[in-house]
């Protein structure tokens, strides 16, 4: 029987609804040897720091991934709300962000593998193609207590493959927008009451997506870029007594957003906005509401909001608001948060999409069967909330600090020192660690225990 530490168990019980017995108890196995392992995440790796290499019935791990009945959608929905039930507070709305990543693989068995753009490589004049599998994930923008910032905690990963996939099996290709309109359904039915916000980037700037938010009886406000020559409309008149014919859908053509930049009457206004690592920086904006059309697509009303830096360090930014009432500062406040997913002018890397990669093993699976693929990466990536959620309850007995040196200042912990918190406590719940007791001679540590932590230290990436 697995030991866990008891802080712990209220954000663990709950995942063995979803499971049959058997299966819940391997999955566990795996869930806390994913934790433990370094280097690679295959089912191997779990299996040997878990001391569970010498099992002859190794191959029943694997079934959790690849012929186990269970569904990684009521799991991400009880992730979800484990993370409202601790994180959550009461700020409305509520955040998130969407965005996709490539998972470099190979493999001729991979069957949704293609080609693309590698755009942590790439920049505008360099393109860089990598063959792998694409994921989209819908990611919980919530402040960590103990960071001081928020973090993106990934609650839906699901793979969106390329339409070559889907036209080799006859079937009809889905977009990324498609998939991305799937996802937030599907968090409108986790969340019908709570307002909802969705910051994305310009690849998520479809009207189809857009509509489809603004549409719902409860609507989902969306922010993403803006196309500084996108079509822009005023209001429909009002029909005219006596008028025939249908009614307009949209009025005259204005300007295009490059003009507006340009335009020497534009009337900037300089805005103290919260900006990266909660820092505040001045810029200068200009906004309007105005209809986005496209024919053949039914109108969007749209607040747009043009971002200048006084500076010159930054080109003008163009965003869009499906709510024309949020305010231009409120709309470039909530923007600036999705930078915890990806690649910035400030930073090498995205930080979410690098983390899960360093430290949770991402593009180290092995597994090759359409199933096992499906479960795993979405698996590691939930893995990076449930561990900040289980850091969470084992912080009020143990305080989050942050591992530092003489060289390196660290000023809050990062999710490096959140998954050590996390090892550290597995590890101390082990049956196999003595504890000291009354009797003047303790017992060593066990040699099996020994020579699990050298193999791990050993062999640590």
């Amino acid at each position: 029987m697995l030991t866990l530490p008891e802080a712990i168990l209220p954000i663990m019980e709950p995942f063995a609804n979803l499971f049959q017995r058997r299966t819940w108890l391997k999955a566990q196995v795996l869930l806390v040897g994913a934790i433990l392992a370094t280097g690679q995440r295959t089912v191997a790796a779990a299996l040997r720091v878990m001391g569970r290499s010498h099992l002859p019935d190794y191959a029943r791990f694997h079934h959790v991934l690849n012929r186990a009945v269970w569904s990684p959608l009521p799991v991400a929905g009880l992730l979800l709300a484990l993370l409202l039930e601790y994180l959550d507070q009461g700020e409305d709305p509520l955040v998130f962000g969407i965005d996709e990543t490539i998972e470099r693989r190979g493999g001729p068995k991979i069957k949704a593998r293609s080609i693309y753009r590698d755009g942590a490589r790439s920049s505008r004049s360099y393109l860089v193609k990598v063959s792998g599998l694409r994921w989209i994930s819908l990611m919980w923008l919530t402040p960590i207590p103990w960071a001081g910032r928020r973090w993106a905690l990934p609650v839906l990963t699901a793979l969106a493959p390329a339409e070559a996939y889907y036209r080799s099996r006859g079937r009809t290709p889905l977009r990324l927008t498609h998939r991305a309109r799937q996802m937030v359904l599907q968090l409108r039915r986790w969340l019908p009451h709570r307002p909802l916000v969705l910051v994305a980037d310009r690849s998520y700037a479809a009207l189809d997506l857009l509509h489809c938010c603004q549409s719902l009886a409860q609507p989902v406000i969306c922010i993403t870029r803006l196309r500084l020559d996108a079509a822009l409309y005023a209001p429909a008149p009002a029909r005219k007594p006596g008028q025939r014919g249908r009614s307009p859908v949209k009025g005259p053509r204005l300007p295009s957003l490059k003009t507006v930049v340009d335009h020497h009457d534009t009337p900037w206004q300089q805005r103290a906005v919260a900006w990266y690592d909660n820092t505040t920086r001045l810029v200068a904006v200009t906004s309007q509401c105005a209809l986005w059309y496209r024919t053949g697509k039914p109108p969007l009303p749209i607040r747009w909001v043009l971002v200048q830096d006084p500076t010159g360090q930054f080109p003008p930014q163009a965003l869009l608001c499906t709510d024309p009432a949020i305010s231009p500062t409120q709309i470039v406040e909530w923007f600036v948060l999705r930078w915890q997913l990806e690649v910035t002018p400030y930073q090498v890397r995205g930080r979410l999409f690098q983390e899960v990669r360093a430290h949770l093993g991402v593009e180290t699976q092995r597994q090759w069967s359409d199933q096992a693929i499906t479960r795993t990466t979405p698996a590691l990536m939930g893995l990076f909330s449930w561990i900040t959620l289980a850091a969470l309850l084992l912080q009020q007995d143990e305080p989050m600090t942050q591992r530092t040196a003489a060289w390196y200042p660290k000023p809050a912990p990062t999710f490096v020192d959140t998954i050590a918190l996390v090892r550290r406590h597995l590890w101390l719940a082990s049956p196999n660690i003595p504890r000291s007791t009354a009797a003047p001679n303790s017992d060593k540590i066990p040699d099996t225990l020994y020579t699990r932590l050298i193999d791990t230290l050993a062999y640590a990436a």
